[in-house]
């Protein structure tokens, strides 16, 4: 009985973890106007977007934020920081990582910009 209720917990722990808005950022799969880019798209879908990082991608998490913050896309809502004990597959032994989270929403003025963008990079090409 205790292992199905373990079981259980376990389930509601993985369950909470997917967030549809939520991004992964790792600082050596993508670079890093990728995640800018795809935080945008996720605030046009969703009104918001939740940056998470663990260790070293920590701080491409709070570039990305401050990327956003600074060009007027998004504000900050809400930062949260943790520990997390993550499996170190070649040693076979649990280890302690930091972890952020920076949830970000629109500004006022977010689908302006977006449309500004979209005008600019639509009439690059075009010759008057």
């Amino acid at each position: 009985m205790e292992q199905i209720t373990e079981g259980v917990n376990n389930l509601s722990v993985a369950a909470d973890s997917f967030k549809e808005n939520r991004i992964l950022v790792s600082n050596t799969k993508k670079p890093l106007f990728f995640y800018v880019n795809l935080a945008k798209r996720y605030m046009q879908q969703y009104d918001e977007a939740e940056l998470s990082a663990l260790g070293m991608a920590i701080g491409t998490v709070v570039t990305i934020a401050e990327i956003l913050k600074n060009n007027g896309f998004a504000v900050e809502k809400k930062i949260m920081t943790s520990m997390v004990d993550v499996e170190d597959e070649t040693r076979g032994r649990l280890l302690q990582k930091a972890r952020i989270e920076i949830l970000l929403g629109k500004t006022e003025n977010f689908d302006e910009l977006m449309a500004a963008a979209t005008q600019r990079r639509d009439g690059d090409g075009e010759q008057h």
